[in-house]
């Protein structure tokens, strides 16, 4: 048997960044083969080891890839205080953890399906393009972040990008004066699970101090990642005013330059972030979540447009789509381009033999266990679509602020929740 922590120890080392496979893809084919399983792996680097002539009735499942703030990441991992973290770093417990848990199974020769999907974290691609078959009629997913919680059920989510071309130059007339405009060193995190947090956002604060400023704004770049609520921001403006500070984290910079010429964008972008809703648009009573929200994520210049990226969730489809439609008229009446991409369907919650199997052993461990909802996005609804006759359940260990640098994993919790999955495992 490999210890669990072990293996998360060795898959920390590897790249795993989204869109980076093929070091984690010879890793599973190399432990594969240590432990006599067949490796699939289909078009979009999704994985899927199984025994040969395999009768598994529970298929384990995690994404192999992790968000990383700085391209080509390889976390440092620390311990502090009966935690794991990362020096600087996202860590990459989600979903490194759940791809531990399957490999110690392995190890212990459980004749399971054990599915590996690629590039979650950039819009389930892996799980949306899946091609190989599963035979189980369970499935276990191992991506949730909160131990006392099984999840049945998760929102859906759609990716909005826009682009404004409304640029132009501009005589120098009123002498306006130059300032850099920066933000970082916020506390940042994941667009569903702590949307409800009211983590300051970079964009939205850069934004309020241009407008506020009456500032043209000249360049603008700022956020991480899509699913990330953006720390850092940093804008170039012309301002009669000296602009002010709306976070204590702000640096503003006078420029000392002057310019006969200014290429501005519209004062209608500013305009827009100032006033455009980000966050919570709606909670659950009945399931205690968040309904629906959006995430200003992403903005950027280029030589001839500026780019903004939104991530949009909620629990229901319908309500999704209306945020979807309502977000794009907005910023078509401000003049953007609008597309969309990344969709995937909210998970319905399901009460049944098999999530109620998995609440009565766990209830023998944890007596605060519940079946729940959560607001971030599960790969479980596409593939409840996939193959309506699996019935799924979603567990996992405390692992606190993902795709932030304050991401970390409580060590005993993983331990503990390893317990569970066996005996799930050797119930199924």
């Amino acid at each position: 048997m490999r210890d669990v922590i072990e293996i998360f120890k060795e898959l920390t080392k590897i790249p795993r960044c989204s869109k980076t496979h093929s070091a984690f893809i010879e890793y599973i084919k190399n432990f594969a083969k240590e432990y006599n399983y067949l490796v699939l792996i289909d078009d979009v680097n999704n994985i899927l080891c199984k025994k040969d002539n395999s009768k598994s009735k529970l298929c384990l499942q995690s994404h192999y890839d992790i968000v990383c703030l700085i391209d080509n990441l390889v976390p440092e991992l620390i311990e502090v205080d009966g935690y794991f973290q990362a020096k600087n770093s996202t860590l990459g417990a989600d979903n490194g953890i759940g791809c531990a848990y399957m490999l110690s199974l392995m190890s212990e020769d459980y004749d399971c399906e054990y599915l590996f999907t690629a590039d979650e974290e950039i819009g389930l691609i892996g799980a949306n393009d899946l091609k190989l078959e599963l035979i189980s009629s369970y499935m276990l997913n191992l991506d949730s972040e909160e131990e006392n919680g099984i999840c049945i059920g998760c929102a859906g989510g759609v990716d909005i990008f826009a682009k404004n071309f409304k640029s132009q130059i501009i005589a120098n007339d009123d002498n306006l004066d130059l300032y850099e405009i920066s933000i970082s060193k916020l506390q940042g995190g994941h667009s569903g699970v702590n949307i409800h947090q009211n983590i300051p956002n970079g964009i939205k604060l850069i934004a309020k101090a241009i407008k506020e400023a009456k500032a043209k704004l000249l360049d603008i770049n700022g956020g991480e990642r899509i699913n990330s609520i953006p720390v850092k921001v940093k804008a170039i403006i012309a301002s009669k005013n000296p602009p002010l500070k709306t976070h204590e984290n702000m640096i503003i910079t006078k420029i000392d330059a002057q310019s006969k010429n200014l290429n501005v964008y519209s004062d209608s972008i500013i305009d827009f972030l100032y006033s455009f809703s980000n966050g919570v648009r709606g909670y659950d009573q009945d399931l205690g979540v968040v309904l629906t929200s959006i995430n200003l994520a992403l903005i950027k210049t280029t030589h001839d447009h500026i780019e903004i990226k939104f991530s949009a969730r909620s629990m229901q489809n319908d309500l999704l789509k209306e945020i979807e439609l309502e977000t794009a008229s907005m910023l078509e009446n401000y003049g953007f381009e609008v597309e969309t991409a990344g969709k995937y369907p909210a998970w319905k919650p399901d009460v049944n033999e098999f999530t109620k199997a998995v609440l009565a052993i766990y209830k023998t461990h944890n007596e605060s266990a519940s079946l729940e909802a959560i607001h971030a996005g599960l790969e479980c609804a596409i593939f409840k679509d996939k193959y309506p006759q699996i019935k799924i359940a979603s567990i996992g260990p405390n692992i606190f602020n993902p795709h932030s640098h304050a991401e970390k994993v409580e060590i005993n919790s993983i331990t503990r929740v390893y317990k569970i999955v066996k005996e799930i495992v050797n119930s199924f």
